[in-house]
């Protein structure tokens, strides 16, 4: 009867407006739809959303078979409220008039963007976040990626306990995969690919399961909570015990990144699923960039995550340094960006006269001990460069004028026995993966190789090259990458991101061995049981991996109050004890528009003194004082029963962004910008905290009252924060920070204040 229903009111609505052409071409679009909306005849959403497209089906299709099963390609219950269908342009406008209908977006793809991580980020048995957390122990965390090769021994289930009563998900069985490969490691391992098939119908799929053909996926859920593997190491290089960041932690797959594509709808399920089963940590190494709020779907599927009480991270994405580069910003997701550890990968070239200089370096291929030519050619870009006077021989080569890139690729296609590189530049990582033997060497040991050659002459000269070095404790670390995406957020600029940043640089990690990982020769492929790989979606994982050591030390805290902890007890100097740097800013301190709050510090995590929690209804405000409309905030929070009864751009966030943009550089006028924040007590006994400020360039910043006094455990005290400032900022971007210290002196509650001249993308801003 509600099928006949609604055809009939749908079939009127198009005969009045004469609007029978179907024949343009069907594409995929996610639809929001109002549950309150639903006839009370349907007993359930997937009922009445199969009924609607069946009923448009009827009316669009002659042919007798018609029906929603060629249209609906998922129908979800909790990521968002609605369903994802094949439609064409006619169609797509028949459910915008249908009953229940608030918005949708067309299907878009996404993108991807350790033996010692554990060591540098200071977990250890003795002490801290991995004992006092229980590694982890029966967390569970989700990671929606490229799948698993559950045969990996990061992945073994040895001395692990009865898999946690509360697990709802299940090991879906596929192409070279059944459930016997699960355990109680990988509790769950599910596979997603309708929206690409609905996308591009004619695809064929490489591996029609949760099976890794990619890599990536293998690798990030061993960095979050791979087992202990002893011997790890790529091709020689990082030679070790790897292990994960929580590895008492259970993990559940859900394979949703293809090499045929990658889809939101098909990430959307995942998510969907995800909350049904039950996870603990959602981690999501992907995303997409410039979509508003009410339009991205993962944001939706996240705040959905965050009312059960799920806590995600989420990759920033590799389009540094640019500002305004972050993907993610999500305020309920914590946002990660990349950093260097303190390892280096080296070789060594032995000079004829018995001098050795080490560089950077990461050739996987055997090392030949036996001496060879070795020739000063100057820039290597050179057009002119007579390739049969390099063949057999070890070039060097000078980058005086910032041409590393033309003249590696340059030396690649020659016959050259292998090449030295002498730079100055701080960013080299992208040039030690070769497919030739490739030695990086500062200036200082590159004058040691030039005048060897010099003084003996070219003719006479020889060396040797020798690879698979590791070198511990170099500094200064960390160092934020140059690819890291930099904030301010275009989808929420009123919250600083990106959060925080973690290990992302070079992490060694789990490996499917039947997928190459290394190549020589430009066509001999090489395999290996781990992997280095660099961005952050290596550093994604690591933030879940504490996120679980948190949730189990800490089962009563909420989302937000485990971001709160990692973010406020960041550190935000190097292993020299000076501000972290940023690469691509020539080792300047790293702005939080680069790093966040600072580097994750799993340790001081366990105890930050004071929290800065939020509940749903917080978010609900923010996305009001955004002057988000009563639909778009719909679509975001699935539901009618929120009012913006209290708008409010200040969100009771563990840091502060302040916009001085105005057009009169010249005028004199003082513009004032105050925040307030609660934290609430998380300590033992009673505390006292003062507050600290650093100072930031042409500001004046305050912080009212100066001391908090708690007398109790989840007691919570109230400050604000006022900044004054110019119309217009000089600078494009200053920064400092407020610290709140115990009186003791143990703790340090530390937030990122970062004023900028940069113009917010949100319209309503």
């Amino acid at each position: 009867m509600a099928n006949q229903i609604l055809f009939l009111w749908l079939l009127s609505l198009t005969i009045s407006t004469n609007s029978l052409i179907f024949l343009a071409t069907s594409e995929t679009y996610i639809v929001h739809m109002d549950l309150s909306a639903m006839p009370k005849s349907f007993s359930t959403h997937h009922t009445w959303f199969t009924a609607t497209l069946d009923s448009i089906a009827a009316v669009t299709t002659t042919t007798a078979s018609a029906s929603s099963s060629s249209k609906l390609v998922y129908s979800y219950t909790n990521a968002i409220h609605g369903f994802t269908a094949n439609l064409s342009p006619s169609e797509l406008e028949m459910v915008k008039s249908s009953p229940g209908y608030l918005a949708s977006v067309k299907d878009a793809t996404v993108q991807l963007d350790t033996t010692h991580s554990t060591q540098f980020l200071g977990l250890s048995s003795k002490s801290g976040a991995w004992p006092v957390g229980g590694y982890g122990k029966d967390v569970i965390i989700g990671l929606v990626d490229t799948g698993i090769c559950p045969e990996s021994g990061s992945f073994s289930d040895d001395g692990m306990g009865a898999v946690p009563s509360r697990w709802k998900g299940e090991c879906e069985a596929g192409v070279r995969f059944n459930s016997s490969l699960c355990n109680k490691k990988l509790i769950g391992a599910r596979y997603f690919n309708k929206g690409l098939l609905s996308n591009r119908p004619n695809s064929t799929l490489s591996m029609n399961s949760a099976r890794d053909t990619d890599g990536h996926g293998t690798h990030t859920s061993s960095t979050a909570a791979g087992r202990y593997v002893k011997h790890a190491s790529y091709f020689g290089y990082g030679t070790g015990t790897a292990s994960g960041v929580a590895p008492n932690a259970r993990i559940a797959v859900y394979k949703a990144v293809w090499e045929e594509g990658v889809f939101v709808s098909d990430i959307l399920a995942a998510i969907d699923q995800a909350i049904v089963d039950g996870v603990d940590v959602l981690s999501l190494s992907l995303g997409a960039d410039g979509i508003a709020l009410y339009e991205d779907p993962i944001a939706i599927a996240t705040f959905a995550a965050l009312e059960k009480g799920i806590f995600v991270s989420a990759s920033a994405g590799n389009n540094g340094p640019y500002l305004r580069s972050v993907h993610n910003g999500t305020p309920w997701v914590l946002t990660v960006a990349a950093s260097t550890m303190d390892r280096e990968f080296t070789g060594t070239l032995t000079l004829g006269n018995g001098v050795s200089v080490t560089g950077l370096a990461l050739f996987p291929g055997n090392s030949s001990s036996i001496p060879a030519p070795i020739v000063f050619v100057g820039a290597c870009e050179k057009d002119d460069i007579e390739a049969n006077k390099l063949q057999k021989k070890i070039v060097v080569c000078f980058d005086n004028n910032d041409t590393l890139s033309q003249q590696f690729y340059k030396i690649e296609g020659s016959n050259a026995l292998g090449a030295i590189f002498i730079t100055n530049s701080t960013d080299l990582e992208p040039y030690m993966q070769s497919t030739y033997p490739v030695l990086l060497l500062d200036l200082q040991s590159g004058k040691l190789v030039t005048d060897y050659i010099q003084n003996v002459g070219n003719g006479e000269t020889k060396a040797s090259m020798k690879f698979h070095g590791t070198r511990l404790g170099t500094k200064p670390s960390p160092r934020v990458t140059s690819y890291s995406s930099r904030g301010p957020s275009s989808s929420c600029p009123v919250v600083l991101k990106p959060d925080l940043t973690g290990p992302g640089s070079l992490i060694l990690a789990s490996w499917p061995n039947t997928i190459s990982s290394a190549s020589i020769q430009k066509d001999q492929e090489l395999y290996s049981k781990f992997n280095l790989l660099s961005g952050t979606s290596m550093s994604c994982p690591h933030a879940s991996g504490v996120a679980a050591l948190l949730r189990a030390a800490h089962p009563d805290w909420s989302p937000s109050a485990i971001r709160s902890a990692m973010m406020t007890t960041s550190e935000i100097l190097d292993n020299t004890l000076k501000p972290i740097q940023d690469i691509a800013d020539n080792g300047n301190p790293a702005s939080p528009l680069a790093m966040g709050s600072g580097h994750i510090s799993p340790n001081k995590a366990l105890n930050p003194g004071l929290i800065y929690d939020t509940k749903p209804e917080d978010y609900v405000n923010l996305l009001c004082g955004l002057n988000f409309t009563k639909t778009q905030i719909q679509t975001i929070t699935r539901s009618s029963t929120f009012h913006c009864s209290n708008p409010s751009l200040d969100l009771n966030y563990p840091s502060f962004i302040a916009y001085f943009n105005g057009n009169d550089t010249k005028s004199t006028a003082k513009v004032v910008q105050v925040f307030k924040r609660t934290v609430t007590y998380v300590g033992d006994g009673s505390s006292t905290f003062t507050a600290k400020l650093t100072a930031i360039s042409g500001l004046n910043v305050s912080v009212s009252p100066g001391k908090l006094t708690f007398r109790s455990k989840n007691e919570k005290q109230s400050y604000k924060l006022r900044i004054e400032g110019p119309n217009a900022l000089k600078d494009e971007v200053v920064f400092g920070f407020l610290s709140w210290i115990e009186s003791k002196g143990k703790i340090v509650v530390r937030s990122p204040i970062v004023a900028t001249s940069l113009i917010g993308t949100v319209d309503t801003f």
